[in-house]
């Protein structure tokens, strides 16, 4: 007589009966160790990436704003008063030296032009200076037509009018 068989006998089941509960058994006990496999880490991390992925468009854009304001507010403290232009700025909060930043009349050589450059134009932030870039290299390097830029996120007509008073497209 096998154990198995002993087992049904002293139980007074049958051997499938048996081999039917140890089977169930078995995998009570896989489920638990699976259950138990992931970390705490691993589990946090997750979290954590849940998370980053919730950050919207607009939020990105405020943060990357507000960063380039920081640093704008950095750079003057670390040029001090010796900084060319530092009489201009003299007694201008952040806000107001933003503004001025942004009342620029001039124009700009899209084709030749970076990022810095870009975000000299109103309405033109460190985001979509980076998106003009990407949609200016992914075009070969040289825009021809401005409704071109129709295709770049967030330019929509109102904002087109105000890029072809401040971009040549030489």
């Amino acid at each position: 007589m096998s154990a198995l068989e002993k087992t049904a006998w002293k139980l007074g089941l049958t051997r499938a009966e048996v081999s039917l509960v140890t089977m169930l058994i078995g995998f009570l006990a896989l489920g638990g160790v699976l259950k138990n496999f992931r970390t705490s880490d691993k589990e946090a991390l997750l979290l954590k990436k849940a998370e980053q992925s919730r950050l919207t468009e607009a939020d990105v854009d405020s943060l990357i704003r507000l960063a380039s304001i920081e640093q704008a507010n950095v750079e003057e403290e670390v040029l001090g008063e010796n900084a060319p232009g530092s009489e201009e700025k003299a007694g201008k909060s952040g806000t107001e030296r933003h503004v001025l930043k942004k009342t620029f009349s001039g124009t700009v050589a899209f084709n030749r032009a970076g990022k810095t450059q870009l975000q000299l134009v109103p309405g033109i932030g460190p985001v979509m200076a980076e998106r003009l870039v990407a949609f200016r290299t992914q075009k070969g390097g040289k825009i021809t037509d401005f409704q071109d830029f129709l295709a770049v996120k967030g330019i929509g007509k109102k904002k087109l009018e105000v890029l072809k008073k401040h971009f040549t497209l030489d």
